[in-house]
């Protein structure tokens, strides 16, 4: 299942105006605004979504495409570093190994890898243990 899609963004405060108003008759709002001090890029991350948590992110600090990414929900931490291992083994580029990345979240455990078209590709497990 699909947790979340994170665009690079050109301009975040054009962008931020564009998918407010685009994705309010859809249910959802801006649920938090990561400052550049916080984030793995350096950039701003603005996080929307409704009830079901965050669903959709843009950022700076990244060109358009570089840094989109997909990251898939998996139900434990041992389904993110089975995921982070399977991907190395099928020829994936580590670009971030599975652990807790507190400043998404206390209980964000996330593995990253680059596919061979270089798309960042993301496991996360949301749950405490």
């Amino acid at each position: 299942m699909i947790d979340h899609i994170g665009l690079a963004v050109s301009d975040i405060a054009r962008s931020r105006a564009f998918y407010e108003k685009a994705l309010a008759p859809l249910g959802m709002h801006v649920l938090a605004t990561i400052p550049p001090d916080r984030t793995e890029t350096g950039g701003t991350a603005v996080m929307f979504g409704g009830a079901e948590g965050v669903t959709f992110v843009i950022a700076d600090n990244e060109r358009p495409g570089e840094g989109n990414h997909v990251a898939f929900r998996a139900g434990t931490r041992d389904q993110v570093e089975a995921f982070h291992a399977a991907a190395l083994a099928a020829g994936g580029t580590d670009h971030g190994a599975p652990g807790l990345r507190e400043h998404y979240g206390p209980t964000y455990y996330a593995a990253f890898v680059l596919d061979p078209d270089g798309f960042n590709i993301e496991a996360v497990c949301h749950a405490a243990e």
